[in-house]
């Protein structure tokens, strides 16, 4: 299922550049891993001096985000510059930009960062989504609820990630409950947000898309997503859908990139709808916890096709050859992953964090091809579209 549109050449960086990443969780470790392979150098900007990204990395740079002396040295070491989270300052992504390569650019993370600029973005491009409310102050909400209807989404614009910043608002929530959720959520600060319909949709997909400096573009098959408690917790690959489902997906997908100008990666969550038709979620400009599968199961994991694409390397084949369950090993289970260890088809994945807090992503372990009952990884799901929780997936650990 996997798909080409027609490579050109780009010029490339040689081997021993450096390539500069913002973030210093897994998704940067991973990406060092696969920069590394591919014979670059790389160089690590973040705050702590134990982020799962600094022991893998050429260079640690420990720095706040904002930090100019840090973000200085971070524009002379690297060739080019990506990040691994959208939470970032936008100034930061600007002023690097005038030094050094960034790569997605700055508008795309201006876009995907905010919900109300997503939201907007998606709708000006002809992508359909829930229909939605941006709510600007504390006295927007609830005409804008009664624009929408209930049951609705209340989303915090920025800063929300795996659950949090959000809220359902049901038909039986009090006018008094909805201003409350905002209260609770800005903790009296200055806020916006947006308030979506609450879909009725059968199951969520997403769909990871590769795109250079030349307009070449390729995606991967999309996944079929299970959330627990507004975490993502298991991706199974192929997607339990008709193909044309499929390639309607990667096409949104190629939309997207093109209308972004974007070079690098670009994450789509979607809602497949009873009839259908696929209502867009959310997007995310960088590698993504639903496409670890390709680690294992793709001929070019969703890593080195970041690094290929912002230093102008030939975009890699994203097929798959084998099917995959790809499950997360989220707080105190990483005390018991020594039990993967022992099955054939499973690949471990640890981060290399030091504390294993609830909700924390320590891990994943994917299993490939016939997965079965016996090794705890069937990949048939069952009634599909009410195993899925509506969370977001943008945010710092995704």
């Amino acid at each position: 299922m996997a798909r080409f549109i027609e490579r050109r050449t780009n010029n490339a960086l040689v081997p021993g550049s450096v390539v500069g990443i913002l973030g210093g969780g897994q998704l940067g470790r991973m990406t060092a891993i696969a920069a590394t392979r591919l014979g670059f150098r790389t160089a690590v900007l973040s705050p702590g001096v134990d982020d799962p990204a600094v022991s893998v990395a050429h260079h640690h740079i420990q720095s706040d985000y904002t930090d100019l002396s840090g973000l200085s040295e971070l524009a002379e070491r690297a060739d080019v510059v990506t990040y691994e989270l959208e939470q970032l300052p936008l100034k930061t992504l600007h002023w690097l930009s005038q030094f050094v390569p960034v790569a997605p650019g700055c508008r795309v993370l201006e876009v995907a960062q905010d919900r109300i600029r997503e939201k907007t973005f998606l709708t000006s491009s002809g992508i359909p989504t829930a229909p939605w409310s941006a709510v600007m102050r504390r006295d927007e909400l609830l005409p804008a609820l009664a624009t929408i209807g209930r049951p609705a989404v209340f989303k915090v614009a920025y800063g929300g990630y795996d659950g949090k910043g959000q809220a359902m608002i049901g038909d039986d929530t009090t006018d008094s409950d909805v201003l409350a959720i905002w209260d609770r959520l800005s903790a009296g600060a200055e806020m916006t947000a947006v308030v979506e319909a609450k879909l009725n949709f059968d199951c969520e997909l997403s769909v990871l898309v590769a795109r250079d400096a030349g307009g070449n573009k390729v995606a991967y098959d999309p996944t079929f997503n299970i959330h627990k408690n507004h975490i993502l917790d298991t991706s199974l690959v192929p997607a339990p859908v008709a193909p044309g489902i499929a390639e309607d997906a990667q096409s949104i997908g190629y939309e997207l990139a093109d209308a972004l100008d974007l070079v690098g990666v670009l994450c789509l969550e979607l809602f497949l709808m009873p009839s259908g038709e696929l209502f867009a979620n959310e997007i995310a400009p960088r590698p993504h916890n639903f496409g670890h599968w390709t680690l294992d199961a793709s001929y070019t994991d969703q890593f080195e096709q970041l690094v290929r694409a912002i230093c102008g390397l030939p975009l890699g084949d994203p097929s798959r050859f084998a099917d995959a369950r790809m499950q997360n090993i989220i707080g105190a289970e990483a005390a018991d992953v020594g039990r993967y260890i022992e099955i054939a088809n499973a690949k471990l994945h640890l981060y290399d964090k030091a504390e294993a807090r609830p909700g924390r992503k320590m891990g994943h372990v994917t299993f490939l091809g016939g997965v079965s009952a016996e090794n705890g990884a069937d990949i048939t799901p069952k009634n599909p579209g009410r195993q899925s929780d509506p969370a977001p997936f943008s945010g710092v650990n995704g």
